[in-house]
């Protein structure tokens, strides 16, 4: 499938589900993220839910994060530039909603990309060969390029990978692992 039908596709399934399927399948991926080797690093860059897009509650994530004193980044996105700047999560940490009701932070401590050690993204859709499907706007791709080579790229699907993304780019920076509700998926 191409990217574009992917995108339709994959938005009208995540439509379809209830509020009450969203925090049962976002508790059964956060509590198989438990499984993977990731615990032993100090920066995870975390996306913030945008509850009206029906995308994974990340809460259940960032309990786990806070639980085991990592530190947690959160980025504010930059739409007239593509780009977004990355701030670590703390108490005193004010967030807004922006324009487009992406949760974000509205100042703070700024973490260079070259700091993060794990990325959770979000995604619509993705592959069994690591390719995924965004919105499309390429905040992440740009972000993640921007990345040291060995930060852990983690997407989160309510939903089974697909066979191949007929359209997938060579600049799209691939998943190294995506967890669903019932797998962990490895490339």
């Amino acid at each position: 499938m191409l990217k574009s039908d992917l995108r339709k596709t994959y938005k009208l399934l995540r439509n379809n589900l209830s509020i009450n399927d969203i925090e049962d399948l976002s508790l059964e991926i956060a509590n198989r993220l438990l499984k993977l080797p990731i615990w032993d690093l100090s920066f995870y860059h975390i996306f913030l839910s945008i509850a009206e897009y029906k995308e994974i509650d990340t809460d259940f994530i960032l309990n786990i994060l806070s639980g085991k004193d990592k530190h947690i980044v959160v980025s504010k996105s930059d739409f007239k530039s593509g780009s977004m700047t990355n701030y670590l999560l703390t108490d005193s940490t004010l967030i807004r909603k922006n324009s487009y009701n992406i949760p974000e932070p509205v100042d703070g401590i700024e973490i260079a990309n070259h700091k993060i050690d794990v990325v959770f993204i979000p995604l619509l859709a993705f592959d069994k060969q690591g390719h995924r499907v965004g919105y499309g706007k390429g905040f992440y791709d740009r972000f993640l390029s921007d990345c040291k080579p060995e930060t852990i790229k983690i997407g989160l699907s309510f939903f089974d990978a697909e066979e191949h993304i007929e359209d997938a780019h060579e600049n799209d920076v691939k998943l190294d692992y995506c967890v669903t509700p019932k797998a962990i998926y490895t490339f």
